[in-house]
Formats: structure tokens, C-alpha cells, sequence
């Protein structure tokens, strides 16, 4: 046995990128078990657009692309592209209802500003 094989630690769970809610993962439940056909799970993601600048993404996962950070959180499979990770690292996703709307809410700590209407948000990448 070398030395790194006897003092080496065994690796702690990484953080997930993404969390979500109860209400979040029983909707995305619901919403995938209506799909038309079989998904791998769903996509999130940060695109450019919106009064502010950026705006989330969601859709139905077909495959898991190389380079995809993947999330396994109560159930629901995420993939998160490569380029949004950074924007979304520490976000919680959260489904909310009331009496006029029904909607998922992203809780981001990496977002700086967001437009009145609450559809585009300003987002900077997570340090470190």
C-alpha cells in the first residue's frame, strides 16, 4: 500500500448545484408522469433575454449530454448545462401557488436585480 493509499480520506458528498423544495419536486413529478413520453429528467438552464438580461430555463431532458452537471434531489433528476452552473449554484427551486398564479420560483443567490414583471433576472456567476 503507498502512503497517499493509507492517509488518504474518504471524500465528502459534493454540494448540489440546485436544490428543490417539496412542492417543487412533487409538481416536477406530476409534470413528467404527464409527459408524453419518457424523459431522463429536466433541463435547467440560464438563457440571455428578458428586460433584465438573463432568463431561467426549464425542459424535458432526452439524454444526458457529456458535460451536464447532474442533480439528484428528492426524487427528480436535473441537468444543469455547463455554462449555466455558475449562475445557479446554490439555487433553490421552489413551486408556489395563489390565488392567481401557479409558478415556479427560483431562489438565487447569485442574482443581483430582476425586472418588475418578475420574468428576467440580472445573474452573476458564483465565486469560488
Amino acid at each position: 500500500m503507498t502512503e497517499l493509499q493509507t492517509t488518504a480520506r474518504p471524500r465528502r458528498p459534493r454540494p448540489k448545484a440546485v436544490t428543490l423544495t417539496d412542492a417543487a419536486a412533487a409538481r416536477v413529478k406530476a409534470i413528467m408522469a404527464k409527459a408524453e413520453q419518457p424523459y431522463v429528467g429536466l433541463r435547467v438552464g440560464v438563457k440571455n433575454g428578458g428586460c433584465a438580461g438573463q432568463e431561467y430555463t426549464f425542459a424535458y431532458a432526452e439524454a444526458v449530454e457529456p458535460l451536464d452537471e447532474v442533480v439528484e434531489d428528492k426524487g427528480v433528476t436535473i441537468l444543469i448545462d455547463p455554462k449555466a452552473v455558475l449562475f445557479l449554484i446554490g439555487t433553490e427551486i421552489d413551486y408556489e401557488t395563489s390565488k392567481l398564479a401557479s409558478k415556479f420560483v427560483f431562489r438565487n443567490p447569485n442574482e443581483t436585480d430582476a425586472c418588475g414583471c418578475g420574468e428576467s433576472v440580472t445573474i452573476i456567476p458564483a465565486k469560488g
